[in-house]
């Protein structure tokens, strides 16, 4: 198997989720750094396609629980972001930079979300 085909298995996988894809996609949208309560609304908006104001604080608290322990580490694991959890902040990394292309053709044919997504 090809290095390039490789990394392109990677980021399918990193894509798998559609947390993840989200994230990924916003991240792509806003060249910056978000707070984790920053993805935690995109992931409300375009998974539950609520508003804030119209959903209970328990699927909030999901959301923000299943980005800090779960879809945040992966993705940290795998080098494409930084996360510092006692500042609850996401920074892309130059590999983001690197695999954004391909993520960014990934998030705008999903066909479950609504592109471009926006904060």
């Amino acid at each position: 198997m090809s290095e390039a085909s490789s990394a392109f298995d990677s980021v399918l996988d990193l894509c798998q989720h559609q947390h993840r894809r989200i994230v990924l996609g916003i991240l792509a949208a806003e060249q910056r750094s978000l707070t984790l309560n920053d993805l935690a609304q995109t992931v409300l908006k375009y998974n539950h396609q609520t508003s804030i104001t119209e959903v209970s604080e328990d699927v909030l608290t999901e959301i923000h629980l299943s980005l800090h322990h779960v879809h945040l580490p992966k993705l940290a694991s795998e080098g494409i972001i930084t996360y510092d959890p006692d500042r609850q902040l996401v920074e892309p990394t130059e590999q983001f930079e690197r695999i954004q292309p391909t993520v960014s053709t990934i998030v705008d044919v999903d066909p479950t979300l609504e592109a471009p997504i926006e904060l």
